[in-house]
């Protein structure tokens, strides 16, 4: 058994991998450790966390709530798609996501899944329109989808004294004493690490800034340090999971220790935004098949890409859903405004990233007296899709990228033309030939709104998003009414300009 010291503490407790938890498990467990209640976690449709409290004083109690769940109102948890006279829903645990709860002790904590009233998966909740997306994909391909997400925030404290000031866009793998929140992140990567199982790394990113400026009392004037967790690999619905436990966690976390965590779009004029990018891997029995024999990507890579560049202009809707993610779409940036693919070029919006397909043992190469290591290396070449940012709905974004992969997957000469259409070299913005040739990005949440709208058919084919989700979404975005925003800004006096864009940052602090 794995015994670690980040391992899942309940994995280490039971004695037995978290996919074969079992009720009576749970039973010993509330029974042996002094449990007091159980809790229930489950994905609205803000994207967010919401929780159920549910207090054990007996077994018979505890077996009842961990066979058949609970029920909730479903017409306040997606007010607007479940008619109030048909309101309540199931949410019933998922057992391997089980884990104990850092901020609450005496508490077994769950994600749940929501069940209709005759026990079948609610179509229209965000988990299970991933869930069926994912069904679809393996039912029509054969074949399994990775993703893994790269998550940036940022961390806002209030500056005892300004020592060791770090550098306006330098903070790249930057440490202490530079950064001041290494702490703080070590017990982010301890809980997400436990309860998720699959964290890659943790590293301080571009942004900071030395003092917030903003009319919002709650970062006014704060210091604020941006961030990124990288997660491991896991299959798409696995990952939205951890994605929005760990924003959950991330935010829990600074709120004990008095520090604002955000992972809002953009915070400040000339400073990175927070993206949210997105790696997928295809593999086929278990094994990674993105990649050729000698190293060159594959045809299923080739067509996972072919499908992204057919969804791309409204994957958006799901994947920037506030005005300030198109204040961070601008050009020649690390964030793409054109469909495009490249090899490590940051300015495309999907990236193929090295993935050590032609290179083995590099070790060596640094430790000459390390001997050769024989055992075989799994491939880790991925793809990745840079367009997502803070704003994004998590469940809604990952299934719309499993559409796309299925779409491509499924469509192998339209989808491989696509790519070999699309795939560019070097800076595109210095190629005004080239950029003429590649389709626009949405520039506003209106105009991703209309895309969705006009395309909704890539979604609600198979019966996958249904017609009340993509109604929501586009309405969702056509609240934000900025058109013409950044024509607007960019006509307004440079102080007034600054204020304005400010507060179209800093409204949705915490959208998502």
């Amino acid at each position: 058994m794995n015994t670690f010291a980040l391992s899942n503490p309940l994995e280490r407790i039971l004695d037995k991998p978290r996919d074969t938890f079992v009720r009576d498990d749970f039973i010993k467990l509330v029974r042996d450790m002094d449990i007091e209640r159980i809790t229930f976690h489950y994905t609205g449709l803000d994207g967010k966390l919401k929780e159920l409290k549910i207090p054990i004083a007996n077994e018979k109690q505890a077996r009842r709530i961990l066979t058949n769940g609970e029920r909730v109102d479903g017409s306040s948890l997606f007010k607007g798609m479940v008619d109030v006279a048909l309101s309540d829903l199931y949410v019933v645990p998922s057992y391997k996501t089980a884990f104990l709860n850092p901020f609450d002790n005496g508490s077994l904590d769950f994600v749940c899944r929501y069940l209709t009233a005759d026990g079948q998966r609610a179509p229209f909740t965000l988990d299970n329109v991933l869930h069926n997306a994912y069904d679809l994909f393996k039912e029509r391909t054969g074949l399994e989808l990775y993703a893994l997400g790269e998550l940036e925030f940022f961390l806002m404290d209030v500056p005892e004294a300004n020592i060791f000031p770090a550098m306006k866009q330098k903070g790249y793998h930057a440490g202490a004493p530079f950064v001041k929140t290494g702490q703080l992140m070590n017990e982010i990567l301890k809980y997400v690490t436990q309860m998720t199982g699959a964290v890659k790394y943790a590293h301080s990113e571009v942004g900071y800034i030395e003092s917030v400026g903003s009319d919002l009392d709650e970062i006014k004037g704060r210091r604020a340090e941006q961030m990124e967790v990288e997660f491991l690999p896991t299959p798409i619905d696995e990952a939205a999971d951890n994605l929005v436990l760990a924003r959950w966690l991330i935010r829990n976390i600074a709120y004990r220790h008095g520090y604002v965590a955000t992972f809002a779009p953009k915070i400040e004029e000339g400073v990175a935004g927070n993206g949210y990018h997105v790696h997928m891997e295809v593999r086929k029995d278990g094994k990674n098949v993105m990649t050729q024999d000698d190293g060159s990507l594959s045809k299923y890579a080739k067509m996972v890409i072919g499908g992204l560049t057919q969804y791309a202009e409204s994957l958006t809707a799901f994947g920037n859903t506030t005005s300030a993610a198109y204040l961070r779409l601008v050009p020649n940036q690390e964030a793409p405004t054109r469909v495009c693919w490249s090899d490590q070029n940051r300015s495309a919006m999907i990236r193929v990233p090295l993935g050590w397909n032609k290179v083995k043992n590099l070790i060596q190469a640094v430790n000459p007296q390390q001997p050769e290591i024989k055992e075989e290396i799994e491939k880790l070449q991925t793809v990745e899709l840079r367009t997502p940012d803070g704003s994004a709905i998590t469940h809604l974004m990952l299934a719309g990228i499993t559409m796309a992969a299925e779409w491509g997957l499924t469509h192998e000469e339209e989808a491989l033309a696509m790519a070999e259409k699309y795939y560019v070299t070097g800076n595109i913005f210095k190629d005004k030939a080239l950029l003429k040739t590649l389709p626009a990005l949405p520039a506003s949440c209106v105009a991703s709104a209309k895309l969705i709208r006009s395309k909704r058919k890539l979604y609600e084919r198979d019966d996958i998003f249904p017609q009340s989700i993509i109604d929501y979404v586009a309405g969702l975005l056509e609240k934000e009414q900025d058109k013409n925003m950044n024509q607007y800004l960019a006509d307004l006096p440079a102080d007034d300009r600054l204020h304005k864009t400010r507060a179209i940052m800093h409204k949705d602090l915490h959208r998502h």
